[in-house]
């Protein structure tokens, strides 16, 4: 199988490509991470954006970009940054339901195959402590939402409905088939 680009820094998305044994290298990709529109265009726009950034740096091989947002209401919940803003995010999910997406994007010159899955996670009630406490761990500061369900969040997580690996930052049921569009992997 010939090795693809990623372009992105998460550890958890490397870590599912090492997993199944797709060759890659990373090369994260800074980009405006402005959007707008319906939660399904934002991830998908995100990770065309990030792909096509990549490709222009490393043309000629195949890159893979994903980008995860959570949506709470339709509002784009991001990266918080900052304990302050983790526990905002945290006291805004405690109780709730909300939708978490990834975007994929895979791209080589002009052949670009984008895909959208996702999940429905609800959330138990969390104390002011509990909130408190994880907000300090630092764990929920580079995730979107303000947590991360494979960490310590994932003890806030009363169900899931959906793509467990989409809330996690790599749908590797999306993944597959994308790659399977694009005939990477047939070797196998």
């Amino acid at each position: 199988m010939e090795e693809i680009l990623l372009a992105s820094a998460s550890p958890r998305r490397a870590e599912l490509l090492r997993r199944l044994g797709v060759p890659f290298f990373p090369c994260p990709m800074d980009v405006d991470e402005r959007v707008s529109g319906a939660p399904e265009d934002c991830v998908r726009e995100l990770a065309q954006r990030k792909a096509a950034a990549a490709a222009k740096a490393h043309p000629g091989i195949w890159v893979l970009a994903a980008d995860t947002l959570v949506f709470l209401d339709g509002e784009p919940l991001g990266k918080p940054g900052t304990e302050e803003r983790a526990r905002e995010m945290l006291r805004r999910l405690s109780g709730r339901a909300h939708e978490v997406l990834t975007g994929l994007c895979l791209l080589r010159g002009e052949t670009v195959f984008t895909r959208v899955d996702g999940a429905k996670v609800f959330f138990d009630e969390m104390t002011e402590e509990e909130i408190a406490a994880y907000a300090r761990t630092g764990e929920p500061l580079d995730k979107a939402g303000g947590y991360g369900i494979q960490g310590l969040g994932g003890q806030f997580v009363r169900r899931i409905e959906g793509d467990y690996y989409a809330t996690v930052g790599l749908s590797l049921c999306g993944l597959r088939r994308l790659m399977q569009s694009a005939g990477i992997g047939k070797e196998r």
